[in-house]
């Protein structure tokens, strides 16, 4: 009967990880905008910790995830990072409501190790580098349908220097692409999220500068439930609002509500 034993082992095995793929393949599928990347993610971890329950988080760039959410994407929690997005969908009737703001973004100009670009608060070697080539190419999120590239062209304006930087520009899909453009040293510098720019993995890579929030309209950051939403989703909708979520988003630069300006 000693051969039996391995046999049970083996299969008690195999129907642990059976039912640990079921769960993450029936965990609830969350849209978040790109800037929420480390963030969220430490929230999602610190949520299994705390319940048990997966979450299957996908990040983008808010206006695309809009546009699929329009046409009835699966997914059933939806972190925007534009607030006017969730309004829009709530007026069109796919969410339970219209939502609760859970941050407010800020943008950086990044300049990656390596790049001739010094980083400063008010854009001076920005502009003496567009002007003396030191400037080839420059990332930022796509403001076509990112709230980040939105930000980083407002920004740009305020000094005067789109027109300038327009013809340099490298555009990334979101916020996190432009973020890697910006980092890689593909591009001489770039602006992105701050959340971004505060995480390990990317604060490593170069240098930056916080933009003043003047200088672009605020970036109110809103998460909405979908009609489909299922009863793992709601609780985590719930915990975003919690001290332990509100923790680890201050941490990343986010701005909460109750304290933003």
């Amino acid at each position: 009967m000693k051969y039996r034993l391995p046999r049970l082992a083996a299969f008690a095995l195999a129907t642990v990880l059976s039912l640990a793929h079921a769960s993450a393949q029936n965990a609830p599928a969350i849209a978040a905008a790109s800037d929420l990347k480390f963030a969220l993610d430490a929230v999602a971890a610190q949520f299994k910790s705390d319940t048990g329950k997966d979450l299957k988080v996908t990040y983008g760039s808010s206006g695309n995830f809009a546009r699929q959410l329009e046409q009835d994407a699966p997914f059933e929690m939806f972190l925007s990072a534009d607030e006017g997005f969730v309004f829009k969908l709530a007026d069109s009737g796919k969410t339970l409501d219209r939502g609760a703001l859970y941050a407010e973004g800020r943008i950086v100009l990044f300049a990656p190790t390596g790049s001739s670009l010094k980083p400063d608060a008010d854009f001076s070697d920005l502009k003496a580098a567009l002007a003396d080539g030191r400037i080839q190419k420059f990332a930022i999120a796509n403001p076509e349908h990112a709230p980040y590239g939105v930000a980083a062209q407002q920004a740009l304006e305020s000094k005067g220097l789109w027109d300038t930087v327009k013809p340099k520009m490298v555009l990334g899909e979101n916020v996190s692409q432009a973020a890697q453009f910006a980092t890689s040293g593909s591009a001489q510098g770039g602006i992105f999220a701050y959340s971004l720019a505060l995480s390990p993995e990317v604060s490593k890579l170069g240098t930056y500068t916080l933009v003043p929030a003047a200088w672009h309209k605020p970036l109110r950051q809103r998460m909405v439930l979908m009609k489909n939403a299922g009863d793992t989703v709601k609780p985590f909708y719930e915990y975003m609002q919690s001290p332990p979520a509100r923790a680890v988003l201050r941490k990343f630069g986010f701005g909460l509500p109750g304290e933003v300006s």
